[in-house]
C-alpha cells in the first residue's frame, strides 16, 4: 500500500473516532492527531485493528484502534458477551469473573468489562482491587461461572496492557471457543454495537472472603507440612514487583507456616509505574536462601 493510500485509509478510519459515542478525551486526542503535520502517531494508532487472538488483546494503552482502550476492551468484551449468551443459552443464568492487575488503566478496563457483562444479562463478580490471575481462574471454577476476564499484560513494559480471556474450567480459552469468540468479536463494527450500561444489580463484588476461600485451599496442597513446621524459619525473600501479589503472598506463606519472610519494601508499593524495575511482571516471584 502507497503512503497516501495509507494516510488516506487512517485518516477515514480516526475521524469516525470523532463522532457519536466517543468521550470529549478521546475526540481532542484523535483531533490533534489528524491536525499534526507529523502522521507518525496518527498511522500508529489506526493503522489496523488491535487484535482479538487465541489469548485476548494486548497492546499498548492509548487512544486508537490499535490501541488499549475503553473501545477496543469494550468491544472485545461486548464480543465474547455475545458467544456466552449464544454457547450457554440453556443456562437460567450465565456468570463470569473480571479481575485486574495493577496495571495503569487496568481498574477502568476491568469496570468497563463489568458494565458490558452486566448490560447483557450476564451476572458478574467483579474483584474489589487488583488480585493474582490464579485467583480469578480459581473464583471461576469456585462460583460456577462460564467465563472469566484478566486484565493484564503480564511482563509486557509499563506502557502495555491486555485482555485474557477463560472458560469455565478456569483455564484460558482453547479450541473451539477461542476461534468461536474471535469470530464474535470481529462482528463488533463500531462503538455502537457496544452495550456500555451496566446494570447494577448484576455486579457482585469479591474481596476477603473470597481470599480466604482461596488461601485455605492452597494449604491443602501442602505436600509435607511436618517439614514446614520443622524449617519454619527457612529465610524467605519475597517481593511482588510492584504487583499484585502484595498481599495474598505474604498471607499464603504465613498460612503455611513460614516465619522468616524478608521482603523488599520499595518493591511493596503497587504501581502501573513500576518504579524500581527494568523488566515489570507484576506477577510477583518468590526465592528462597
Amino acid at each position: 500500500m502507497k503512503d497516501d493510500q495509507l494516510l488516506q485509509q487512517v485518516t477515514e478510519k480516526a475521524k469516525v473516532w470523532l463522532g457519536e459515542g466517543y468521550d470529549a478525551e478521546t475526540q481532542a486526542a484523535v483531533k490533534a492527531m489528524l491536525e499534526n503535520e507529523d502522521k507518525t502517531d496518527l498511522i500508529e494508532c489506526f493503522y489496523k485493528d488491535l487484535e482479538f487472538g487465541t489469548g485476548g488483546l494486548r497492546g499498548i494503552m492509548g487512544v486508537g484502534s490499535n490501541r488499549m482502550n475503553i473501545y477496543t476492551v469494550g468491544a472485545a468484551t461486548q464480543g465474547l458477551a455475545n458467544y456466552l449468551k449464544d454457547a450457554f443459552k440453556d443456562l437460567p443464568e450465565i456468570k463470569v469473573v473480571v479481575g485486574h492487575d495493577v496495571r495503569n488503566n487496568s481498574r477502568l478496563f476491568a469496570e468497563i468489562c463489568a458494565n458490558i457483562f452486566s448490560a447483557n444479562g450476564i451476572k458478574v463478580y467483579l474483584f474489589e482491587g487488583s488480585r493474582p490471575t490464579p485467583e480469578m481462574s480459581f473464583a471461576i471454577r469456585e462460583l460456577g461461572c462460564q467465563s472469566g476476564v484478566i486484565i493484564t499484560a503480564s511482563h509486557n513494559p509499563k506502557e502495555y496492557n491486555g485482555y485474557k480471556a477463560y472458560w469455565n474450567d478456569g483455564a484460558q480459552m482453547t479450541t473451539p471457543h477461542d476461534t468461536n469468540t474471535i469470530e464474535y468479536v470481529n462482528r463488533i463494527k463500531g462503538v455502537k454495537d457496544i452495550k456500555f450500561e451496566g446494570n447494577k444489580d448484576l455486579i457482585e463484588i469479591l474481596g476477603e472472603k473470597m481470599d480466604n476461600i482461596y488461601l485455605e485451599r492452597i494449604k491443602t496442597l501442602s505436600l509435607s507440612p511436618d517439614v514446614i513446621a520443622r524449617h519454619h524459619d527457612l529465610k524467605i525473600v519475597y517481593t511482588p514487583i510492584h504487583g499484585t501479589g502484595k498481599y495474598l503472598i505474604p498471607a499464603s506463606l504465613a498460612n503455611f507456616g513460614f516465619t522468616n519472610v524478608i521482603h523488599v519494601p520499595e518493591q511493596d508499593v503497587q504501581s502501573g509505574d513500576f518504579p524500581t524495575v527494568d523488566s515489570p511482571n507484576p506477577q510477583g516471584r518468590i526465592s528462597t536462601g
